[in-house]
């Protein structure tokens, strides 16, 4: 099977913007053992919806809390999640709200992982039968008249970056917290062990931000002629 990295298609002129962020979402971490304040938040789960959690001003301010506040949150959302879904500091929760502006691809990314498609795009990708197709609506907001109407690509956490790609005797995630000492790598190497042969489209467990499509993806897009982003291949390799 093949892989590749999803990015945004910058010579195609379009020129969509989005200024938006989840509902909800967890709070950032102070963590005692590796003394290091952080929140990720590519971690996002538009699907899950926390009205049913009575403090849910918990969940509405971003902040910094310490780790054992973190974790109580955790605990709150955790039965909530779909199945697959991971959590770590800043993830966030329920649809995309905030401002949108400009001509959109029929799929949009940016720099954050973010991944929005059209609906009439999303349609016709299911209809090819491609696996972990899940789009939410969003709240956006348009100044414009004709808007698209844009939904957020719900991505579980799957597969992981292979040692080949990763610094020499590279640290380990700190036990407590879990945050990852190194960035991500200018060349990345997907370990094959890791890969789940059931979904079509994910984002890396490792670096969430990371949004990898199998060749089917790929072929299914270029043939039904959707645009605005690229694909680049990935490497694969082998378990060690």
């Amino acid at each position: 099977m093949d892989y590749f990295i999803i990015q945004e298609d910058r010579s195609a002129g379009y020129t969509g913007f989005v200024d938006a962020s989840p509902r909800w979402g967890l709070p950032g971490v102070y963590c005692p053992l590796c003394q290091d304040t952080w929140s990720g938040g590519a971690n996002v789960y538009p699907s899950v919806d926390l009205t049913p959690i009575a403090a849910l001003a918990d969940f509405e301010t971003p902040r910094a809390e310490p780790i054992e506040e973190y974790e109580r949150l955790c605990e709150l959302v955790r039965p909530l999640l779909p199945p697959g879904a991971q959590l770590e500091p800043g993830a966030g929760f329920g649809p995309l709200e905030g401002k949108a502006q400009g001509r959109f691809g029929q799929l949009f990314t940016d720099f954050s992982g973010l991944l929005l498609i059209q609906r009439e795009a999303l349609n016709k990708l299911q209809t090819e039968g491609l696996r972990g197709l899940k789009g939410c609506p969003t709240a956006l907001r348009f100044r414009q008249r004709h808007s698209p109407e844009l939904l957020e690509l719900e991505l579980l956490p799957v597969g992981r970056l292979h040692p080949d790609c990763l610094p020499p005797n590279p640290q380990p995630p700190c036990p407590r917290c879990g945050r990852l000492m190194h960035p991500l790598p200018d060349v990345l190497i997907l370990d094959a062990s890791t890969l789940p042969n059931h979904l079509d489209l994910f984002r890396l467990e490792d670096y969430c931000n990371v949004n990898v499509c199998t060749g089917r993806f790929v072929e299914a897009c270029q043939r039904l002629g959707l645009d605005g982003v690229v694909f680049q291949p990935l490497r694969v390799n082998a378990g060690p």
